[in-house]
């Protein structure tokens, strides 16, 4: 029904139009008793094999809602519906901000593919925290954290110790995002040094807590085979918990769509199918290099079941999705997890 009805409708729309229709509907509907108990109904689906610990959490099913969907938590109870095993909101900044100018995300049809350059639009953490105090749904919560546009680099860490304070109470663990390609000089974080201070800080600032939450890095796909040892290296010397690889892409060359109509849409990170073999050899790089030594949460270019199994043998522990719910539907959640568990049982 998705496919044949849902989306074309919705890929009339503008995309970022259509992203807050959809929110729209999805926020008046879900919650109306019969179709409540319909959508659980659809979408319903767990199994103990699904079932695993990760970073001293324990996962109903290691299938995750990636950053950038529900930035500020809006749809949490919603979402979950859905059969999210997590959902992961953000990016979260200390003070609210609009983002970049629109338009700021596109569709790349031909490829299955999304552009953005959305900037860490959010409505800042604090009025993300007073949703979180309203949720009523217990599934696991990420909090995506990163720095404001106007924070410059050497005041970066105060940005993220800011979001990690308020949120602390209220998710579940936390993601230091520095690989957005839609903050300027935000990458610039991911090099050894800026990176090895900026975790260093948000880790023993989460120690001093009575309870700490697993702390993870999300890096872009775009880091060489040195860079990526170096990120091996902080993880292992930060003591950090784990790695979600990766964010989006600034490389266009496998793209199909004509250069110029990409040229058209310009700046902005590329996700969706053509990040599903870079993603998954960082994660296979990352997992080998440093002996499985942390859980890894592998993102990009997942379409189905197959590709969800590539992360998880490639050495992920959880996957997330994205681009893959809008260009194939909700029902992928379930598909992936029955896909996941008729591969463990052969």
């Amino acid at each position: 029904m998705y496919k044949s009805i849902l989306k074309p409708i919705l890929f009339l729309k503008n995309p970022e139009d259509a992203h807050h229709f959809t929110f729209a509907w999805i926020k008046r509907t879900f919650n109306l008793p019969l179709l409540k108990s319909m959508v659980k109904g659809v979408f319903a689906y767990e199994n103990p094999v699904l079932e695993r610990e990760v970073f001293g959490l324990k996962f109903k099913n290691p299938v995750g809602l990636a950053a950038g969907f529900d930035k500020d938590g809006k749809l949490i109870d919603e979402m979950a519906m859905l059969g999210f095993g997590f959902i992961e909101i953000g990016t979260l900044t200390p003070v609210a901000q609009e983002g970049n100018p629109q338009p700021r995300l596109f569709r790349l049809p031909e490829d299955e593919a999304l552009i953005n350059r959305m900037g860490f639009n959010n409505g800042g953490v604090k009025e993300a925290v007073e949703r979180l105090k309203k949720r009523k749904s217990d599934v696991l919560i990420g909090g995506n954290i990163g720095k404001n546009k106007v924070t410059p680099n050497e005041s970066a860490v105060d940005d993220y110790l800011i979001c990690l304070e308020e949120l602390h109470p209220y998710v579940d663990y936390f993601v230091v995002n520095v690989s957005s390609p839609n903050t300027p000089n935000l990458r610039d974080l991911q090099e050894k040094e800026p990176l090895k201070k900026l975790l260093s800080a948000v880790k023993s600032a989460n120690d001093q807590k009575g309870k700490p939450k697993p702390i993870l890095l999300k890096i872009a796909p775009d880091l060489t085979n040195g860079q990526l040892d170096d990120i091996v290296e902080i993880v292992l010397e930060t003591k950090i918990d784990g790695v979600i690889a990766t964010n989006t892409t600034i490389d266009r060359s496998q793209l199909r769509t004509s250069p110029s109509k990409v040229a058209a849409f310009g700046a902005g990170g590329v996700s969706g199918k053509v990040l599903a073999k870079r993603s998954t050899e960082v994660i296979r790089y990352l997992s080998e290099k440093s002996n499985k030594a942390f859980p890894i949460i592998g993102v990009g270019g997942i379409y189905s079941a197959e590709d969800a199994i590539d992360k998880l043998e490639a050495g992920a522990s959880l996957i997330q999705i994205y681009s893959g719910m809008i260009y194939e539907g909700p029902g992928l959640i379930k598909r992936i997890k029955k896909g996941i568990v008729r591969h463990l049982k052969n």
